[in-house]
């Protein structure tokens, strides 16, 4: 048979029905084979992506902390204190150096990133060992420290402009894997060229430290000072529940759970309210223990800010004392979505005790409360017999830098890692445009923390 025969042949057997079925189900198996074998690639290419991702958000963090470590070690004058911040910048900037080894980045355009990030890691791993053996920092080091510092500020902002481009589009990890970026190389074309020794060194992680507010997180898993009372009943937190929101506004009261876990046994419940929609609800938990209001958040959509910050701060403090809450002073903020949720700390003889933390949540559009959290205050809250400092504060001043320009002063109770608080001096002042406090032990005169203040649109937090 010929090939004309052949083809002719072909022609009347896929004529056939039975025949052009066949053909119809192997197209269409081939299409879903090479549907399934796209998405699969595609599923592939995005788990990538997402790692990239990870690692490059958490080498942002990083060298965010590195930044901030660098700036604390200028303001401390403590030995002991800068080996700490030491400590923990060789740590931050060896994992920055691990995450950045993640990226699909060619190694040349890492190369300043990457010899900084050591730089800055074996140069804080020999100052912690200086400061441990008790010597102070030398004014070239401290130079040194002020160049790396300015250098942490220009990659941090390079990085920004990097993670902008990544979160719009402008650039793919793909393109990235091909190219490269001259990001990095551009980052730190000025560094300086003095390298420090390398040294074979083990790190462990440690976890990004941001609060929201001094200590605001700032828990123990110790039984809770502030949580007194007898055992109440479902029906009478619900009570406590109608007292909180006020007789007149509320319209129903549900009981959805019972939570025994320790350290805050809780009853929760769902309220709704007269003229309002039937979704703009709140979710509140009253303690089975004395009946105290543990956390609320109430679903309403804000549109507009008319009130001012110190307005917002101003009602949450009214609304603290009407429920019973007493010599409450806010001290950090943060703005979002036209709310501003306010830190309010207790007060006593005129000393902050911050591990006695309420976060308010205020409506920018009548200062009316949205959001209620008193967790570190029920932990902590009690009535302390406060001494009186050992050393006067003009002493405490004198232990601060004297690089530091000092704003504002008081005294403070501050808490520990360790289950415990220390009575301190609380100095609020600026080094090169850089806030700061510092915390000065008022019976030792030993200087215990220093926190970075962080100014951005939203607010006021602490580092």
């Amino acid at each position: 048979m010929g090939l004309r025969d052949k083809l002719l042949d072909f022609k009347r057997r896929l004529s056939d029905r039975k025949m052009y079925s066949i053909v119809i189900v192997a197209l269409a198996a081939v299409a879903s084979w090479g549907i399934y074998q796209y998405k699969t690639a595609a599923s592939l290419r995005q788990e990538l992506d997402n790692q990239y991702n990870r690692a490059f958000y958490d080498m942002i963090g990083y060298v965010d902390n590195v930044q901030m470590l660098l700036a604390k070690s200028l303001i401390s004058s403590s030995t002991t204190k800068t080996a700490s911040i030491m400590q923990e910048a060789w740590r931050q900037a060896n994992l920055a150096q691990t995450n950045l080894g993640q990226l699909p980045i060619s190694p040349p355009a890492l190369e300043n990133t990457s010899k900084y990030l050591t730089q800055v890691g074996d140069l804080a791993y020999s100052l912690n060992n200086q400061n441990m053996q008790g010597k102070a920092l030398s004014d070239k080091q401290y130079e040194t420290i002020e160049k790396l510092y300015g250098y942490a500020v220009s990659l941090r902002d390079s990085l920004e402009k990097l993670q902008s481009d990544i979160s719009a589009g402008r650039i793919k990890w793909g393109e990235l894997r091909q190219k490269g970026t001259p990001v990095f190389q551009r980052t730190s074309a000025n560094m300086t060229k003095q390298q420090f020794e390398n040294i074979d060194k083990t790190f462990q992680e440690y976890p990004t430290l941001i609060y929201d507010g001094p200590f605001s997180d700032h828990m123990t898993n110790a039984k809770p000072k502030g949580l007194t009372g007898d055992t109440i009943s479902v029906e009478q937190a619900k009570e406590r529940v109608i007292k909180f929101f006020g007789k007149d506004k509320v319209q129903s009261v549900t009981n959805t759970s019972k939570n025994d876990s320790e350290p805050f046994k809780t009853y929760s419940y769902k309220v709704t309210f007269k003229n309002k929609p039937e979704d703009q609800t709140a979710t509140i938990d009253i303690t089975q223990k004395g009946g105290h209001p543990y956390y609320m958040l109430y679903n309403r959509p804000v549109e507009k800010a008319s009130l001012s910050i110190d307005q917002a701060k101003a009602a949450g403090k009214k609304f603290l004392e009407e429920q019973g809450f007493k010599n409450m002073t806010d001290t950090y903020y943060l703005k979002e979505d036209n709310m501003a949720t306010i830190n309010y700390a207790y007060t006593q003889d005129g000393v902050v005790i911050y591990p006695d933390l309420i976060k308010v949540k205020v409506a920018l559009d009548n200062g009316e409360i949205l959001g209620f959290e008193a967790k570190g205050y029920l932990s902590s809250h009690t009535e302390r017999k406060i001494p009186k400092p050992a050393i006067t504060e003009e002493e405490a001043r004198a232990k601060i830098s004297s690089k530091v320009e000092i704003k504002s002063s008081g005294l403070a109770i501050i808490p520990t890692d360790y289950r415990t608080e220390l009575f301190t001096y609380e100095f609020k002042g600026k080094l090169n445009n850089r806030d700061f406090i510092v915390y000065i032990n008022a019976e030792t005169g030993k200087e215990e923390n220093i926190l970075m203040i962080v100014n951005t649109p939203n607010g006021i937090l602490t580092m």
